[in-house]
């Protein structure tokens, strides 16, 4: 440790203060350790202003939380957004490892009042230019750290952590674009394992420091009140009424991507690119979605609420990559996802069964009801009718010579109807609360499950816009058609329509 530099930074008292009014503040550490870092700052025109900090505990908080904030001070938000664990480490003369973890907390405090910035309607791009304006000067800790600058091109990246977001970012940054990473909050639960969800704290930081080893600023943005709402309610709602829900459509149509294009915005970002597989073609009327060359991977059904109007300011570098391909790429830049699993789970269900978490947010409880055969016939028991799905074929528990399936739940009679794979099947399907982003007639199939392929179908004839209602005809028998799933209609591989599959 260079004891110069971290005694100036000990007995520096130059901001250390009371909040300011209207300032954004985060803070960091506890009871756990002793030691708090608090940073507060103003914006304006997108740079750091009115830094005041305060700490306590160890004399390497305390430094380490001085340096954060003489490091902010004046720099455009862009700047604060890329400072790390290692800037402030160095900014101190070094660190010993006992004591790394007071860089740790300024940095996470830091960090904190920049998720409230990014959440606020504030312009953050301090040059306030957009596409195609003069570029600025970039920002110290950019010319500082050595990195890359374009200033003729400004790209944000939805990063999760993983390896497709990651490699998303490294070939817009290898195409000379400078990079800006956001990362959503969506669920703070300790019953969810945070290392298997995208969207949890324990994400967030992963997705932190991978921006930062990347040499991109990082921002997080805070939507938990917004998905608890819009896409957790619902989900819970769905299976009481007994549906089943597809929450992750929900997020990425009305809640996560839309608020990360403003973001980006705010940044002076032209578009926000992600990690996922699918494509943006344009047709005579404009952009649509469609499928993505790994069909294996393909994922523009959860992508198919998107409205239109956001394709524009969307881009999906991986489209015409493989898995396989983006894992080396991955492997080839030393980047430590190259091999992280996928998760499997949905963001907040990860680590824990969908029973468990329907009984604790939900209040749907263990109720014993009926299992019942097309015919009113009573084959069995079970445990609450929003155990099971229709199309469900494991875990019935009643025994009979054909396999089973389930045909339907009745959340008022608390009764599961099973039957045959014969009585499942079905070639009509009714779609409520359907989008039409081109006329009725174009649609030739549809897609009832994110994993199963798209069937022949026609739809009634409509126009453009909104529906009530819009009937489904089958090109062939389909089992399993789950009320509550998302009904994709297509028109080759484009996406041009969605709807919620009725009772």
């Amino acid at each position: 440790m260079e004891r110069e530099l971290f005694e100036h930074y000990l007995t520096d008292e130059s901001r250390r203060g009371p909040v300011v009014d209207g300032a954004f503040t985060g803070a960091a550490g506890g009871a756990a350790c002793g030691d708090l870092s608090r940073v507060s700052f103003l914006v304006e025109c997108g740079r750091v202003r009115e830094v005041t900090f305060d700490a306590e505990g160890c004399g390497a908080t305390k430094a380490a939380t001085a340096a954060v904030a003489e490091l902010v001070d004046g720099e455009p938000v862009l700047g604060a957004a890329l400072i790390d664990v290692d800037t402030v480490d160095a900014a101190i003369g070094g660190l010993t490892p006992a004591k790394r973890h007071a860089a740790q907390l300024a940095t996470d405090a830091l960090h904190r009042a920049l998720q409230g910035v990014a959440s606020s309607d504030l312009n953050l791009d301090p040059a306030g230019r957009g596409v195609g304006d003069p570029p600025e000067e970039p920002p110290r800790n950019l010319r500082r750290r050595g990195v890359s600058h374009s200033p003729n091109r400004r790209v944000a990246v939805a990063m999760s952590g993983g390896v497709d977001s990651a490699v998303a970012a490294l070939l817009a940054r290898e195409e000379g674009a400078e990079v800006v990473g956001i990362t959503v909050k969506l669920w703070s639960d300790p019953e969810t394992d945070g290392a298997k969800a995208c969207c949890s704290p324990e994400a967030v930081l992963g997705a932190r420091g991978l921006a930062h080893q990347l040499g991109i600023p990082h921002f997080t943005l805070d939507l938990e009140e917004d998905f608890r709402r819009r896409v957790v309610d619902r989900f819970i709602g769905g299976y009481a009424e007994g549906s089943t829900p597809n929450p992750c459509i929900l997020c990425n149509g009305e809640v996560r991507l839309a608020a990360m294009v403003d973001l980006a915005e705010r940044l002076g970002a032209e578009r926000l690119l992600t990690g996922h597989y699918a494509r943006i073609v344009e047709d005579d009327e404009g952009p649509l979605l469609a499928t993505a060359a790994d069909t294996a991977k393909d994922q523009s059904y959860m992508l198919a609420a998107l409205p239109t109007e956001l394709l524009g300011r969307l881009d999906f570098p991986l489209t015409e990559l493989t898995k396989p391909e983006v894992r080396e790429i991955a492997a080839r830049h030393g980047l430590a996802v190259a091999r992280k699993a996928e998760s499997q789970d949905l963001c907040f269900l990860a680590g824990q069964g969908k029973r468990g978490f329907l009984r604790r947010h939900g209040g749907l409880r263990e109720r014993d009801g009926a299992i019942v055969d097309s015919a009113g016939r009573t084959l069995g028991r079970h445990r609450g009718h929003h155990d099971f799905t229709v199309g469900q074929r494991r875990g019935i528990g009643v025994s009979a010579p054909e396999a089973l399936y389930v045909l339907a739940t009745d959340a008022a009679a608390n009764t599961v109807t099973v039957g045959t794979r014969a009585e499942l099947e079905t070639r009509s399907v009714r779609v409520r609360d359907a989008v039409l982003h081109r006329e009725g007639s174009s649609v030739d199939s549809v897609k009832l499950r994110y994993r199963s392929r798209a069937l022949p179908a026609t739809v009634s004839a409509a126009g453009k816009g909104l529906h009530p209602n819009l009937d489904v005809e089958l090109g062939e028998a389909f089992p399993g058609v789950a009320p509550g799933q998302t009904a994709v209609l297509m028109a080759g591989e484009r996406i041009v329509g969605h709807g919620t599959i009725a009772d």
